[in-house]
């Protein structure tokens, strides 16, 4: 953990500034100042004020665009608008660096070939995350997907394992579908089934 991820950590104490970034990253898409106040129950100032903050942090991203269809002389001036920053922080005390020795496990299973075996590891995981009977948005909400259902699927806005993806995307990506299917084992959910369907920026599983 470095001074930098503890002090943007420390900027969401604030219930009404965690609140606003938790819709705006929930969105997946730039939203205005008077959606977000709107959407947390705040004036549009204070709205505006928290959405700066989070900008400085390095939490949010900030652009301007028209946030209507009309164009020409009277159709104003484009409005700032927000959406989640790329960045990613962890805070642990005292530090730790289970990041690391996870890309380094990574490397070792494709260097022995033990993709499979690590893929069946992974099912077992997910068999083990899951309470029967559980809520599958609420599970996988639990274990920092961020879903959300579009055309009746349940899609992932985050990967939790973004950066060993990044790195290892033909394991690491095979190893989340079975962690998958492994909570849904897990789960007792019948009738569905998770499949790779990747997006930009999104988790490479959805749920159909």
């Amino acid at each position: 953990m470095s001074s930098d991820d503890l002090g943007v950590v420390s900027i969401l104490q604030d219930p009404v500034r965690r609140a606003v970034y938790e819709y705006v990253a929930a969105q997946g898409r730039e939203v205005g100042r008077g959606e977000v106040a709107e959407a947390v129950g705040t004036q549009r100032t204070l709205a505006a004020f928290h959405l700066d903050r989070l900008v400085e942090a390095g939490l949010l991203e900030a652009g301007f665009r028209r946030l209507t269809d009309r164009t020409g002389p009277g159709s104003g001036r484009p409005a700032k608008v927000y959406r989640r920053a790329a960045g990613e922080w962890q805070v642990s005390v005292p530090a730790r660096d289970y990041r690391t020795l996870a890309l380094v496990l990574a490397e070792v299973v494709e260097l022995l070939g033990g993709d499979e075996r690590a893929e069946e590891a992974a099912r077992r995981a997910g068999t083990r995350l899951a309470e029967p009977g559980e809520d599958l948005a609420g599970l996988l909400r639990r274990r920092g997907y961020e879903p959300y259902e579009e055309e009746g699927r349940l899609r992932l806005r985050n990967c939790p394992f973004h950066v060993l993806a990044e790195e290892h995307p033909v394991l690491v990506c095979a190893m989340n579908l079975e962690l998958c299917q492994g909570l849904l084992e897990g789960a007792g959910q019948e009738g569905v089934t998770a499949r790779m369907d990747p997006r930009p920026g999104e988790c490479c599983v959805a749920f159909f």
